[in-house]
């Protein structure tokens, strides 16, 4: 990547608004910008001290024509988002002008940033760890205010902390079991196996802990994967409007009213859900209720939760039982819809453990929303931000837990430090791809091609 050009770029969604930003990093941002920027005071942007706010006009010196009327901030290296200068624009949030004073920075020299390159460069240029860096889009794409909390405290640091002390640990140990072996002529003494275990368990247990938060983190990242899954006019489709307190899902009486897989996003207790209403499980002749049906039971047999709906006005049905059946208890809470209704479906016939509630009254659903998130959380604190929430960091962290476990092993076995200094060599160049220290320049590439263009 070139990091010697100046890049420029709309850095608000396009579309109407009040305010858009027109955002330019580099070498030449301000020079740049002083050329089509006119302060209303004379002002030239080169003359501004650092981190003011400038009013003009965005002029365009060819034809003399006035393009907006804007606000611009002057932030000179090294105190910026990029550690480079940095200059945006704000003007009004109409997809024109912000198009052409795009269009007029690029005549002047810069060129159109790649998606995330200004989170690139301020990786590259040290200000901020890769973590860090992919923690601004876990930061814009929060699903929920816990979710957003864990984005900014690692975007603060905070996860990136407790991967160093991690990495420092390691090189310690490293160190200590390589002495011997780099430095030979001193007759130092090889380590002991006791002193490599002490400092070894020092090392896995606090891998062991991040790994065990991932699963709660990926939760609060991604979405849990929940199926709302039962037999037809069982109120599923009720259900899932109870819970987004709006209509989803057209309910009717009719059979096969839900054809296809309804998807929402749901807050419960600050945990993201990504809900899915599914068409009613039955026997069907009609080719788009058979790959409904189809359809709901590849979600229930690959959801990370099923909220397998019964009809407590009826008996249980045979078709019920045979979703019961194939449910997995971890993972499955039972919904005995229709409270509202004289019941006829005993508790008892049911094997999972079950939630009684009315969608139509909306009543229950305080007791079914606690129930999900104590099945989320397997017991864990929902306030803790002390986690680990990115997929490509838990392979990391896995890997180098794995490496430990080998080189526990070793010691036990009594093997020679040169062997054992190779797991622990793998164990830091792992560690060291969570931070971006050993990371291969395709997959920082390929982390950032992620980004929205201007971020």
């Amino acid at each position: 990547m070139d990091t010697d050009d100046t890049i420029a770029a709309i850095s608000t969604p396009m579309g109407n608004g009040g305010i858009g930003i027109v955002r330019l990093s580099g070498s030449r941002a301000i020079e740049i910008a002083d050329t089509v920027f006119r302060s209303s005071k004379k002002k030239r942007l080169s003359q501004s001290p650092s981190h003011r706010i400038l009013f003009g006009h965005i002029i365009d010196d060819q034809s003399e024509e006035t393009i907006d009327e804007v606000l611009v901030s002057v932030m000179k290296a090294p105190n910026t988002y990029t550690r480079d200068d940095v200059v945006e624009i704000n003007c009004h949030g109409g997809a024109i002008p912000l198009r052409r004073i795009l269009d007029l920075l690029l005549k002047k020299g810069a060129r159109l940033a790649d998606p995330g390159e200004f989170t690139q460069r301020a990786f590259l240029n040290g200000r901020i760890d890769l973590a860090q860096a992919e923690a601004v889009m876990d930061v814009i794409h929060s699903l929920t205010v816990q979710s957003q909390k864990v984005a900014m405290e690692q975007l603060k640091g905070g996860l990136s902390g407790k991967i160093d002390t991690i990495r420092n640990s390691l090189i310690e140990l490293t160190a200590f079991v390589e002495a011997h072996i780099d430095f030979p002529e001193e007759d130092i003494t090889p380590p002991s196996l006791m002193e490599m275990n002490a400092m070894a368990q020092n090392i896995h247990q606090p891998l062991k802990e991040l790994i065990e938060s991932a699963r709660y983190g990926l939760i609060l990242r991604e979405g849990l994967k929940t199926a709302i899954i039962g037999r037809p006019n069982v109120g599923k489709s009720s259900l899932l409007n109870a819970l987004l307190q709006h209509d989803r899902a057209i309910v009717t009486d009719v059979p096969g009213t839900t054809r296809d897989v309804i998807e929402e996003y749901l807050n419960i207790q600050g945990l993201p859900l990504k809900i899915m209403d599914t068409a009613g499980i039955r026997a069907v002749k009609n080719r788009a209720e058979e790959e409904g049906v189809k359809r709901s039971l590849r979600l229930l047999d690959n959801a990370d939760l099923v909220l397998l709906v019964l009809d407590g006005g009826k008996a249980l049905h045979k078709a019920d039982k045979e979703l019961i059946d194939r449910t997995d208890s971890a993972n499955t809470i039972v919904v005995i819809n229709k409270a509202d209704l004289p019941q006829k479906l005993k508790p008892e016939t049911v094997s999972l453990a079950s939630v009684k509630i009315s969608a139509k009254k909306e009543t229950g659903l305080d007791t079914l929303e606690n129930r999900i998130a104590e099945m989320a959380l397997q017991g864990r604190s929902q306030l803790s931000t002390d986690i680990v929430t990115n997929a490509r960091h838990v392979r990391a962290l896995e890997k180098a837990y794995s490496s430990m476990e080998s080189f526990l092993e070793g010691v036990e076995r009594k093997e020679s430090p040169e062997f054992l200094s190779v797991e622990l060599r793998d164990a830091l160049d792992a560690i060291g791809d969570i931070l971006g220290i050993t990371t291969p320049e395709d997959i920082l590439n390929h982390i950032f091609s992620n980004f929205c263009i201007g971020k």
